[in-house]
């Protein structure tokens, strides 16, 4: 063991990484195994620098203590060492470098030639530029970790009860009417009274938050007067994004959102938090030296060609080397340290297929998977991954393990089809609104392994997928060529806003319609938020730089539009109060020779249940989904068997009206409509075997009786 000058105790000898302020002082720890030489910078008010050698090391790890120093304290590092490119290694002591263990950031990275380490002129990436980046790049900011969390206590929904509710922080409360000024746009703006309630009573459980992690834009952007909005471009692993804070940036952030997710959690509300570890913000070659590049580049980062380019399965230019134990190591510590100081209650991985790979590609067995499912920590929290990256054979739905759960991109396509009248949507969708056992059952996961979702801040909001066909990008600075070509959408004859009455009513009809399958379907439902308020993009389908208007919420009352909040928080009390929507197994399909029915019976117009060629029958625009309240699939705490009311959920995409002919005995002897997406059917109460005419493009919920 080894004891530093506080007192404080290492079994291993080697201090934990970062800064580890002990009352008195803090020693600074940084692994850099291939390093000549390390001084932590510290900065003044005054921006002057105070250079201090670590003189200790350890296991590749460079450390000392400073005393006289606490929390508040900027600082950054200077990292020594070889420069050779083309073998992997761009040590630059002329670059002051973030901490990657750093739990807070502070200060804005300013687009100068000097933030890079290599010559950005002809010579290209190969010479060194011995500039000195410091009046350019953020610090590192010691904080005192205390907090008083009072008795705050994890809302712990389980799966088959959570509803997803995908937020920006920023974008949130821009614009929110009750939220202070002063506080718009920030942690403690989503942690104000009227938007917790706001959430709460809309009926959602789970906050999924868009990237919180300490993030920089990129220089084309800045070059182009936008900036990253969406946060996919990560500095600090660690570190609460300072932009978001109201409070300030010298560890007030941490506070800040420590508050935030102690009011969440007091008002009931999960936060989870969609987390970007599959690259950084540093780019390729090309790109600035911040942190990770100056301090190990071969550790930190997958490369390529010898070691002088950067692997990219991201598109960002970089992978993060989820291969090296120390970049493992650095990942889960981030997270756990997330759950247990930040109180979280969960994780969002994005593009979550590269954090798998090894040489020959996924591995679901390799390193990064094995550690958090084995980590008694992280596996008690939500891990949702999005499965997919943009390497090859990347595409991997279905193919996590337990506990994971999955972005279900099958289920959003199933579903935009069938309501824009694609042929043969309705065998997909059957199969998505039942839970997606085809792609989760063989691995022995249950229905919530499926997160359903129709948007996303990825593409159309639900507003935009039902007035546009075509995306919408201009200004994005991009040529429109940026976004996906492919949204299934469909605009109702005219391309974009308009005041035409018959438009609008169809659209609102078919934003009812895609709310009611997503909240109604087996699964854990994920709500795009603003959808419920039918906030448009003005068709931007890739709004990722766009903190404006463009993106920002809309608190005003648009009719129709903000009205789609009564319909979802209608929507999500029936899922509430009907376990028969919330199904922790799936279906079996199988008659029950007692009762005379299936769990699940799926029904054409005709009033009979599907054969074949019904399931083939490319003309077939409308779907009956008969829930049997009798075999919920739930069990109550003491084992026994949970029952519910029985429903009848009818789904029709066509053109014009179809008479359905309601199932009767033994599936029910009358029924009464509860949800009617088009507000126009009747009569509301009818009898088994008696016909109900449902009008062009609606959805309709039966009770059955």
């Amino acid at each position: 063991m080894t004891r530093n000058g506080a007192g404080l105790w290492w079994p291993d000898g080697c201090p934990p990484p970062g800064a580890t302020y002990d009352g008195s002082g803090v020693t600074f720890a940084l692994w850099a195994p291939m390093a000549e030489r390390v001084e932590v910078c510290l900065t003044a008010p005054d921006g002057s620098e105070r250079r201090v050698p670590l003189s200790d090391q350890i296991f590749g790890t460079w450390y000392g203590r400073i005393a006289g120093v606490g929390p508040g304290q900027r600082y950054g590092y200077r990292v020594y060492g070889p420069w050779d490119p083309q073998a992997g290694h761009r040590f630059n002591p002329a670059k002051l470098l973030v901490d990657p263990y750093a739990r807070a950031i502070n200060g804005e990275l300013v687009d100068h030639a000097a933030i890079f380490g290599h010559a950005t002129k002809a010579e290209g990436d190969l010479i060194r530029d011995d500039r000195d980046s410091a009046p350019y790049v953020p610090r590192s900011v010691v904080v005192d970790a205390s907090f008083d969390w009072g008795d705050d206590r994890r809302p712990r929904v389980p799966w088959s009860d959570t509803v997803l509710y995908e937020l920006h922080v920023r974008g949130f409360t821009k614009l929110h009417p009750e939220v202070p000024p002063e506080l718009r746009g920030t942690y403690a703006g989503l942690a104000h009274p009227a938007v917790l309630s706001y959430l709460v009573d809309l009926g959602v459980t789970t906050l999924e938050l868009l990237p919180v992690h300490q993030f920089v834009s990129e220089s084309m952007l800045s070059g182009r007067g936008l900036a990253n909005y969406w946060g996919y471009n990560t500095l600090g692993f660690f570190a609460p994004h300072g932009g978001y804070a109201a409070a300030g940036t010298e560890g007030q952030q941490v506070t800040e959102f420590k508050q935030l997710v102690k009011a969440a959690h007091e008002a009931g509300l999960e936060v989870v938090l969609d987390v970007v570890y599959n690259h950084t913000c540093e780019q390729d070659e090309r790109g600035p030296t911040l942190s990770f590049r100056g301090i190990h580049n071969a550790a930190y980062y997958r490369l390529d060609d010898g070691g002088r380019h950067y692997l990219d399965l991201s598109g960002t230019g970089n992978s993060l080397n989820l291969r090296h134990p120390e970049v493992v190591r650095l990942v889960l510590d981030s997270l756990r340290y997330w759950v247990e100081e930040m109180h979280v209650d969960g994780f969002r991985f994005d593009l979550a297929s590269a954090l798998t790979r090894d040489d020959g590609g996924v591995d679901m067995a390799g390193p990064f998977v094995a550690a958090v499912n084995q980590d008694p920590v992280l596996r008690r929290v939500k891990l949702i991954a999005e499965p997919w990256d943009l390497g090859a054979g990347g595409y991997q739905v279905g193919a996590f393990p337990p506990p994971w759960s999955e972005w279900n991109d099958r289920f959003r396509d199933a579903v935009r089809e069938f309501w824009s009248g694609s042929p043969d949507g309705v065998r997909d969708l059957a199969s998505r609104m039942s839970g997606s056992s085809d792609l989760y059952r063989r691995s022995g996961r249950r229905p919530f392994a499926s997160i359903n979702y129709v948007t996303s801040h990825d593409g159309f909001t639900a507003r935009d997928l039902v007035s546009y066909e075509r995306k919408h990008n201009e200004a994005n600075g991009e040529d429109n060529a940026d976004g996906n070509d492919d949204n299934r959408s469909s605009n109702s004859g005219v391309e974009g806003e308009t005041d035409d009455p018959a438009v609008v009513a169809r659209r609102l009809r078919q934003v009812r319609n895609l709310l009611t399958t997503l909240v109604l379907a087996a699964g854990v439902p994920m709500v795009l938020g603003g959808d419920e308020r039918g906030r448009t993009q003005g068709g931007n389908n890739n709004a990722y730089c766009q903190d404006n208007e463009i993106s920002w919420v809309s608190w005003a009352d648009e009719g129709g539009w903000t009205d789609l909040r009564r319909v979802v928080r209608t929507l999500l009390r029936i899922r509430r109060e009907h376990p028969v929507f919330r199904r922790s197994t799936f279906f079996s399909g199988a008659l029950d020779p007692a009762g005379g029915r299936r769990d699940v019976g799926w029904f054409g117009p005709w009033g009979e249940e599907m054969d074949d060629a019904a399931w083939h029958d490319s003309s077939l625009r409308t779907l009956g989904m008969f829930l049997a309240g009798e075999r919920t699939g739930r069990r109550t705490a003491a084992g026994e068997p949970v029952h519910d009311d029985s429903f009848l959920l009818w789904l029709h995409a066509g053109e014009e009206a179809v008479k359905v002919s309601l199932p009767g005995p033994p599936w029910a002897l009358a029924y009464s409509v509860i949800v009617d997406s088009s507000d126009s059917v009747v009569p509301r109460h009818l009898a088994g075997y008696e016909e109900l005419e449902l009008p062009p493009h609606c959805a309709v919920l039966l009770r059955a009786e």
